[in-house]
């Protein structure tokens, strides 16, 4: 039997009444109707149930996703998705600077540490934070320095935590061959190339006719594939965005931001609003602030000016300071700045996060990147190894934390090898026109983005 992961009423409605509880939306009737008809909470940490609902139950759960939509929700006013509105409650909201061209160079070291983070928390996505643990100290990896191996796992130990089962064929460190195909990649790319193809006007249209054209359909996970399927039942944006889409607040907008900051360097205000045209597509609120936040990191630190903590200040300064996102952040950074032991920093912010949060939603993994980076004061290693070794969305993290780090070191030689000679310049993609691009190669193409007039 098919389940196709990300879409089934029955799961959605789980995933919904969670997003209500955060946004103060009291779903609390709906709730009880939903059980008392036998219905269940949202997977865990998997994107469907094991078996269909019932065609009743399916069918309540459809027109409680449409009930949920139109409860009052009072965190709408601090959390706005209108980017004119955003503006309006950002105090320090960036000025416009001017045009920097961006150094090659530091463009390869941001793709090629992009790739060395995702790949370092490929295997070990969706394990819970022990498990993640244990299998590094199984193998003397603790606290976490390079790519996970199998080597020296105790058989009971993998069996009670499985590596990732589509990643560690090609993510654990004696099988890494190239960068393998992921998400956290395909988006940079196809971001890439809806440059190409628009330019920086590009419109949140031109997103979806690209994603129509160019992203398989399987290839798009929780919001993204929600979207796609609004998409493909005639719905336009922002609908797409917010029609029975319960991840709409999750990591999938912050995981396209790169190439928004990239192409912007010194230029927050800009790279969050071309971050913002992305991002309503398929995301709102607190989700839509999580690639803008990023983008303005990555932004102010392409300009290779700034340290790691002026980027991640200048990263809040696009972000509605009373959201949730802001205060998780700023929390978080608190937090890093005063322990000295990052696990004591993690173990807070799953204390904080772990009953509430789903393991992919953005304000839990955009606090754990922005700890990391803080922690590790910028180090390439360091930060991609705290974004990983935290749990949640390991990849992604890593991803971000990755891409960050790298620019500021400024140049590919720069990389710890260990992270960066396995990739071989090679990267695998189904985005057609990249399968087996080097990243010098990807760096020249977002260099020509972002010089074009």
């Amino acid at each position: 039997m098919l389940r196709l992961t990300w879409v089934q009423p029955e799961d959605l409605l789980g995933h919904e009444l969670r997003q209500a509880a955060q946004d103060g939306r009291d779903a609390s009737a709906v709730a009880a109707r939903w059980r008392a008809a036998g219905g269940h909470d949202a997977p865990a940490r998997a994107g469907a149930s094991p078996g269909p609902a019932p065609r009743s139950l399916r069918r309540l759960a459809e027109d409680l996703l449409d009930e949920l939509a139109g409860l009052p929700c009072p965190s709408a006013d601090a959390e706005p998705t209108d980017l004119g509105r955003i503006k309006e409650l950002c105090p320090y909201w960036p000025s416009p600077a001017g045009r920097l061209a961006p150094d090659p160079a530091r463009l390869e070291a941001a793709w090629l540490g992009r790739a060395a983070g995702c790949l370092l928390g490929k295997p070990v996505e969706k394990l819970p934070l022990d498990g993640i643990r244990r299998l590094a100290r199984a193998t003397g990896n603790w606290p976490l320095t390079t790519y996970f191996t199998a080597r020296g796992v105790p058989g009971e130990l993998a069996a009670a935590y499985p590596w990732n089962r589509r990643s560690a064929a090609t993510s654990l460190a004696e099988n890494i061959d190239g960068m393998p195909e992921d998400d956290d990649l395909d988006y940079p790319l196809l971001n890439l190339l809806l440059l190409q193809r628009h330019g920086r006007a590009f419109t949140t249209a031109d997103v979806a006719r690209l994603w129509l054209d160019e992203l398989p359909a399987g290839r798009a996970f929780t919001a993204e594939r929600v979207a796609y399927r609004n998409l493909l039942a005639g719905l336009e944006p922002p609908d797409t965005a917010r029609h029975r889409n319960p991840f709409r607040e999750w990591i999938g907008a912050l995981i396209r931001a790169d190439l928004h900051g990239w192409t912007h360097p010194g230029d927050p205000a800009a790279a969050a609003e071309q971050a913002h045209r992305d991002a309503v597509l398929t995301h709102t609120a607190n989700g839509v602030y999580a690639a803008m936040f990023a983008a303005a990191v990555i932004a102010t630190a392409a300009s290779g000016r700034y340290d790691v903590h002026a980027c991640l200040a200048a990263g809040l300064t696009v972000v509605p300071p009373d959201s949730r996102l802001a205060t998780a952040v700023e929390e978080a950074v608190a937090l890093a700045a005063s322990h000295d032991d990052f696990d004591t920093v993690v173990d807070a912010l799953h204390a904080r996060y772990d009953r509430t949060h789903h393991w992919v939603h953005a304000v839990p993994n955009t606090a754990l990147i922005a700890a990391a980076l803080t922690h590790a004061d910028g180090d390439f290693a360091g930060s991609v190894c705290r974004a990983v070794s935290g749990g949640w969305d390991t990849d992604s993290n890593g991803a971000t934390a990755g891409g960050v780090a790298a620019l500021l070191t400024g140049d590919p030689a720069a990389l710890p090898p260990r992270f960066t000679a396995p990739l071989k310049n090679r990267l695998a993609t189904s985005v057609a026109g990249f399968d087996g691009a080097g990243f010098d190669t990807l760096a020249h193409l977002t260099h020509r983005e972002a010089t074009r007039p």
